[in-house]
Formats: C-alpha cells, structure tokens, sequence
C-alpha cells in the first residue's frame, strides 16, 4: 500500500510537533461533558421506540432511500415531516437537507450570485466558510458580534444584495449574537439576514424552538438554518424560509439535489423529536436549570474569569496552549468526566479552551464535582 505524498505527511508532522494532531476519541463510559446530545434524545428509548411504532403505523418499511429526492427517494414521510417542522417554526416552508453541513453548503454555494456580497461573522462555522468559498458571490468577515464593523462594511457596499450571516449559539464560544440589534442594522439595510440556529434548537424557547422565535423575530430572517445533530439527537438538518426560497434550492442547491434522501426511519426520527419538543417540556426545563447551576458555580467557585460569557449549553474555559488543555483534559478524563480540549488551530493560537457541554441529564453534583476539580486543576 502506498504512503502518503510527502507534502501530506509534512503537514501530519506538523501537527504532531505542534501537539494538535487530531485523532478519533474512543468510546467511553465517562460522564458526558462533551456531546452536543443536549437534551439527552440520541439515548431515548422511548424516542426510539416511538419512531419505529410512527413507520410501523404508516405501513413504512425501512429498506432506506433508493435515490435523490428528485428522482426515488421523496418518500411521503419528507413531506409531512417538513409541513411539521415548517408550523413548528411559523415559517412558510422547510426543507431537509442530510447534515447541516449539507444544509450550509447548498444554501451558500447556490443563493448568493456573482456581484452579490455575503457578509459573516468572523467566528462563523466552518460549514459555512465551505459554502461560502463555492459561492461566485463576494465575501468579508466583520468582527464577531460587532454590528458597528458590520455596519460600516454595508455602507461600502451601496447597491449590492447583502446576505449577512451569523450564529444563534457559536460552537466554540457558546456566546449569542444581539439579534435584535442585527435584524435592525439589517432592515436598515435591505440585507437578507441568514442565521444557523444549530446550537439553539431544544435550547431556547418555550419549546425548543431556538433563539429567533424566542425573540419573536422569525418575520424577520431570511433563512434559518435548524440542524437536528444536536438538541434533537438525530440525524439531518433543515432550512426554513419562504416557499419560494424552498423551490429555489430544490432546484439550484447541489447538495440537495445529487444526494440520496435520507432513509424513512432517519426522517421518522427528525418528527418524533419535534413532536416530543411540542409536548415533553421536562427535558428543555432541566436543561435550562443545568445552564443556570453551572454558571452560578463557577462564579462561586471564582472560576468566572476563565469562562466566555454564555447563556448558552456551551460553556468554554479559556486555557491557552495545546499542552496544557490537553493535560487538564486528560486529568479530568481521569476523574471521571469527559470533557474535550479545543486546541489551535481549531480555535486561534491562545484561546485553546475547555469546552463543556450542558445536557438535561446531567446532575447538579456532577456539575459541581467537575468544577471543584477544574479549580483544582486549573490554578
């Protein structure tokens, strides 16, 4: 078998030496500070069992999709999934994509057009950097949640078709943006403001619905990018918008269109959930207790200083250096708790953080056990 080219294995060297090599976690039985599994719905038994009882009841069989949604694969379930998703989320229309990546990709590289601008927030996810690169539109980072950098970039740009894009919840920050602030700076404007809920979704909201309708502000987006990876425990992702926005991508957007659909039993699970954000509100209020306990301990704890401010069930300690990230991580692992070090260049050189993740299933003791050794280590 052959090696690597040598300018590849150059560059897996130097990640090596710079002790940011990436490798596959193994599986473990520690306790969860690390899965984006918010509300703890990839465990459900019950979801589970309710989602095959949902494709039993439709006389469904589960033999996958058999092709692109254009072609085979447009199974009847897509399209009441999307009609619950789009009422969940008063918007006109919803389409599943089979990642939010998918989902990103196929919304920038297809929307924006030559001579339009897309303007983003420089601690925007990589999907959508991805996206954006394949777009023929032209695009500048603003500083992160910096309305006025934002704002100045705009008036450079007079008659152009503005896209601005930004993030409910950051990945890596677990911050959120003013929307109200940005959905003013964008009317001002005329721009067509994009915002990925990814992280919001189960999170926010009475029921889940994310931070946009929390804030009453769904009239006013052009898109919502909504990814089930997270809160809902499954797979896929969906954009909402406009009906017209709707037959636009199934008819431009590639990632959609040369794809296999997602098989039934994937597209039961994405309805299943939301039908328990509807009406299982148990779940989305522990969650909001967690967030709450947590960031009152680490203030008890005067482990404030370390922390980005964040409301959010992402809560990221700042720890600067790859080495020494990683040797708290590996104590705590140690301890017990799994807990992930984001290290350079994943996250800019000095700001390598422990990113802890809140779920409803986590205890207050463990809370408060895992902060009391994060002092310990850490000072």
């Amino acid at each position: 078998m052959k090696n690597l080219p040598q300018n590849l294995s150059e560059k897996l060297e130097i990640r090596k030496q710079n002790n940011a090599l990436r490798q596959l976690p193994n599986t473990t039985s520690l306790t969860d500070f690390a899965s984006n599994d918010y509300l703890g719905w990839s465990q459900s038994e019950l979801i589970f069992d309710e989602t095959h009882q949902l494709l039993l009841d439709r006389n469904i069989k589960n033999n996958g999709a058999t092709g692109s949604r254009l072609l085979s694969g447009n199974h009847q379930l897509y399209i009441e999934t999307e009609d619950f998703i789009a009422r969940f989320h008063q918007s006109e229309s919803a389409l599943i994509f089979n990642s939010g990546y998918d989902a990103n990709v196929g919304f920038f590289s297809s929307v924006p057009q030559r001579g339009d601008l897309i303007l983003y927030d420089e601690l925007c996810h990589a999907s959508i950097r991805d996206g954006i690169q394949l777009s023929k539109a032209k695009a500048y980072k603003f500083n992160h949640n910096d309305f006025e950098d934002l704002e100045q970039l705009i008036q450079r740009n007079p008659n152009t078709t503005i896209y601005i894009v930004t993030e409910t919840v950051f990945s890596m920050d677990g911050d959120c943006p003013n929307l109200e602030e940005l959905v003013s700076v964008s009317n001002k404007y005329n721009c067509y403001l994009v915002v990925d809920e990814a992280h919001a979704l189960g999170v926010f909201g009475e029921r889940g619905e994310g931070l946009v309708q929390m804030l009453g502000l769904q009239d006013e987006i052009f898109a919502r990018i909504m990814t089930f990876g997270k809160g809902l425990g499954c797979h896929g992702a969906a954009i909402i918008g406009s009906l017209e926005l709707k037959s636009y991508l199934v008819n431009f957007a590639r990632s959609f269109i040369y794809t296999t659909g997602l098989s039934p039993h994937s597209v039961a699970a994405i309805l299943v959930g939301y039908q328990h954000l509807e009406k299982d509100l148990i779940p989305i209020l522990k969650l909001r207790e967690n967030i709450v306990f947590f960031n009152q301990h680490k203030n008890m704890l005067s482990l404030k200083p370390l922390f980005v401010r964040s409301k959010s069930a992402i809560q990221s300690a700042i720890i600067p250096g790859n080495e020494k990230v990683k040797s708290i991580a590996n104590q705590l692992h140690l301890k017990g708790f799994d807990v992930k070090a984001i290290l350079s260049p994943t996250v800019p050189e000095g700001q390598e953080r422990l990113r802890f993740c809140i779920h409803s299933y986590n205890s207050t003791e463990e809370i408060s056990e895992v902060l009391t050794l994060l002092s310990t280590f850490a000072f």
